[in-house]
């Protein structure tokens, strides 16, 4: 088992948010803009890869039926014009297994590594992440994906309440909207850090490799 404490998080990174046909597109968000952070998350991948470090990629969406997604987040799909469930070039709109759904193919997961579907913003909302990263002893996390201002937001409040030190990797990370981008990272350095911290990947990479 990996010794180490510290574990990469990848969020969100699929199609259904980085394709022109996706989710993300059709409620009128920039593709282009929510795809910058990709080669930054695919040195991190290599460089977690090769030091043995826990890698989590996670997905949002929900069930065929729509019986894990609530009315009132069907209804905010629907007034943002990409209703959940919907059908649009790549499938059903954030519905699990359809091809929208998966992760793009630049930053598909290696065997072994979990993959955590969750149904909302947090990645610790009604998923099994708490107990796997339990399992390996981890107290850091290095988050990173789309978008900065909602789920990765989202999944960091939540780990720093379960009391893991965070970093948000801020040149990992995308968002359509670059003053909410820049706020979510403002966030996370306020009250001395009550978040964390913001580093960029070479900075997290250094990091990694001092202490190996």
């Amino acid at each position: 088992m990996d010794k180490r404490s510290d574990a990469l998080i990848v969020i969100d990174m699929q199609r259904d948010f980085l394709d022109p046909g996706g989710y993300a597109a059709t409620a009128g968000m920039d593709v282009s803009a929510l795809c910058r952070p990709i080669p930054f998350i695919h040195t991190l991948l290599d460089n977690a890869r090769r030091l043995g470090m826990l890698v989590v990629h996670t997905r949002e969406g929900h069930r065929p039926d729509l019986s894990d997604c609530p009315s009132a987040k069907l209804a905010r799909s629907r007034q943002g014009g990409a209703e959940i469930g919907s059908k649009g070039p790549l499938g059903h709109l954030l519905v699990r297994g359809e091809y929208g759904h998966d992760f793009i193919t630049e930053l598909q997961p290696h065997a072994g590594e979990p993959v955590v579907d969750k149904p909302g913003y947090g990645a610790f909302h009604q998923t099994d992440l708490a107990q796997i990263l339990a399992v390996r002893g981890i107290r850091r996390l290095y988050l990173c994906g789309v978008t900065t201002e909602v789920c990765v937001h989202s999944t960091l409040r939540e780990a720093v309440d379960r009391g893991f030190e965070c970093v948000l990797v801020a040149d990992a990370c995308g968002s359509a909207h670059p003053h909410l981008h820049e706020g979510a990272l403002q966030m996370v350095a306020v009250e001395g850090g009550i978040f964390g911290r913001v580093a960029d990947t070479q900075t997290v990479i250094n990091e990694l490799e001092a202490s190996k």
